[in-house]
């Protein structure tokens, strides 16, 4: 048994049973990566995928625990390189980050200026996407961290931590008859169609939730996951923005007038996320820290051995008043 040969079970699990996706992912031939899988089946004496036939149809009873099995292996000996390279130079790595567009953008510039100004031998990569692809990127071991907003509570393989809270503004070009509406109400929004984010992205449940509540129906004419995207079209005409308020720069949407928001919806909360029972190496604690500083060290400990859901969700109570609002 070679581990090559787990890691390549494991990526056609994740792939869909699609063996040439797999092998593109693993940097290997697709032949390659058959004849390794049929080299471990033979050697087990089990089969990990049922086939039907040259193509893999879906995992056997047997293989869905020998898949458990060797991602736990695969953790263990990612696990032992990271503890290895931690004695031989603390400060000398990498660390790869998945968040969606505003967290990249709005959130972590200071952070990551102020982490290479610490770590330049540290190299840093950022990865943009979904919030459910970025917290399946961090679950998968893909990542370090996943950062963002939604979906990151959706997997229990994730140690996830709440960092801080922001809400909306409404964004409208100069002159609207929105500006003169104080305080701004869901009803007089209601009569104007909405430019804003997709659904699933950057906090947008909160946003359906506080329209259904009062049993209006927003008219969305167009979704983007960008906040910059949004922004070009409100100003083209296509209706008012929603966007995270952090989002908006008086200064460069000159524009654009911003109304506060923050009364007619719930606060959303940007929550960093990493795979349960990954080793932390020195800095990847220490930005966590940089990121959201009420993640102490004691903190982190807590969030790693929490179990279960209301143990998290007890985490989760004690921190809210350390939240500091972006």
């Amino acid at each position: 048994m070679k581990l090559n040969q787990l890691r390549y079970i494991c990526e056609v699990a994740r792939r869909d049973l699609n063996v040439s996706a797999a092998a593109e992912a693993l940097y290997t031939s697709q032949p390659g990566v058959s004849k390794q899988i049929r080299m471990l089946e033979s050697e087990l004496g089990v089969q990990v995928f049922e086939r039907s036939g040259k193509h893999l149809t879906q995992v056997t009873p047997a293989g869905k625990e020998i898949l458990i099995a060797a991602e736990r292996i695969l953790e263990d000996v990612r696990n032992i390189r990271s503890i290895a390279q931690e004695h031989v130079d603390e400060s000398r790595g990498s660390l790869s980050i998945a968040t969606t567009h505003t967290q990249a953008r709005h959130a972590l510039p200071p952070v990551v200026q102020a982490f290479r100004k610490k770590y330049p031998n540290v190299s840093l990569h950022m990865h943009q996407g979904t919030p459910m692809q970025i917290s399946d990127q961090a679950a998968r071991g893909v990542v370090d961290f996943a950062i963002a907003t939604e979906a990151i509570e959706l997997f229990e393989d994730l140690v996830m931590m709440p960092c801080y809270r922001w809400n909306r503004s409404v964004v409208v070009p100069k002159g609207h008859p929105l500006l003169d509406v104080q305080p701004l109400t869901l009803e007089a929004l209601a009569q104007y169609p909405l430019v804003t984010y997709v659904f699933g992205f950057t906090g947008r449940s909160k946003l359906d939730k506080a329209y259904q509540q009062k049993g209006l129906i927003p008219e969305v004419v167009f979704t983007a996951t960008d906040s910059e995207v949004i922004k070009t079209y409100v100003a083209l005409g296509l209706g008012v923005g929603i966007i995270a308020t952090m989002a908006f720069d008086p200064e460069r949407d000159d524009n654009l007038e911003a109304i506060d928001a923050s009364h007619l919806f719930e606060p959303s909360i940007t929550n960093i996320g990493f795979r349960r029972g990954a080793y932390l190496r020195g800095y990847m604690r220490d930005f966590i820290r940089m990121f959201a500083p009420h993640l102490t060290e004691e903190v982190i400990e807590r969030a790693i051995s929490a179990r279960g859901r209301e143990e998290r969700m007890a985490l989760m109570h004690d921190l809210e008043p350390y939240l500091e609002d972006a």
